[in-house]
């Protein structure tokens, strides 16, 4: 038996990358698991099957928009529909349109942060009422180390995810007192589907510049985050910098 056996955990932007590293580990730890996507549906169900064969038979995937306030909304009321719980939220979806701010819109600028930021306060905020009357939860926010030092060409990502933490360290004075801890992850260069897009020559000056000299995988984020959920009773309001020495 896992220790999340009998929780229900629900993740954003769960059909790939860290979001699926994500569910997979909770999943593995005995959730049931709301595999949530926007688009990549094929991806999300791909995950359900996973988690089933893993044990986790319970788990679902639901799609939802999260960067809008509306479809946000849908999906914690889904998920209350069919399970009558949740006991873990992971704010992982995000997306990038890296650009200078010369040639960055405003249209670009919206978009990251109504997904990276916005979506955050819309699923916290239309699970608060359930978390707060059964008196516990545990919410992890998927926030970047470029929220903390700032990187060219990414303006807008900074300024979300950021965001992220500063949103992560109110809410977590908020919700202490109904025992529900709030906190933050911030990875570094990832190796997921995002990454990939970038040219070999760019990858290989990131890789130069990592303390620990490469990139980091999904299961290490993905183990931090079931560290927050699992053993994380008396961790709230924190940051945990998962960035192979990127930024110290």
């Amino acid at each position: 038996m896992g220790n999340l056996e009998g929780s229900v955990a629900v993740v954003t932007g769960a059909g790939r990358g860290l979001g699926r590293s994500i569910a997979e580990e909770l999943g593995g730890e005995g959730a049931s698991v709301v595999v949530n996507y926007a688009n990549s549906q094929g991806p999300a169900e791909e995950v359900v099957s996973n988690l089933a064969q893993a044990g986790s038979k319970d788990s679902v995937a639901i799609k939802a928009d999260v960067s809008d306030a509306g479809e946000a909304s849908s999906l914690i009321e889904q998920t209350l529909e069919k399970f009558g719980r949740i006991d873990v939220l992971v704010n992982n979806a995000g997306i990038t349109r890296d650009k200078s701010m010369k040639k960055l819109s405003t249209d670009d600028w919206d978009a990251v942060v109504q997904t990276n930021l916005n979506s955050c306060f819309y699923t916290v905020k239309a699970a608060l009422t359930q978390f707060t009357e059964q008196g516990s939860g545990k919410i992890v926010n998927i926030s970047s180390f470029v929220g903390q030092a700032g990187n060219f060409g990414q303006t807008n990502y900074a300024a979300a995810k950021a965001g992220i933490i500063g949103f992560t360290k109110a809410a977590a004075k908020e919700l202490a007192r109904y025992n529900v801890c709030v906190n933050a992850v911030c990875p570094g260069f990832i190796e997921t589907d995002m990454f990939a897009g970038v040219s070999e020559e760019v990858q290989e000056q990131i890789r130069s510049g990592i303390p620990l000299a490469r990139l980091g995988q999904p299961d290490e984020v993905a183990r931090a985050v079931r560290y927050l959920v699992v053993e994380g009773d008396y961790i709230t309001g924190q940051t945990l910098n998962i960035n192979g020495g990127v930024y110290i």
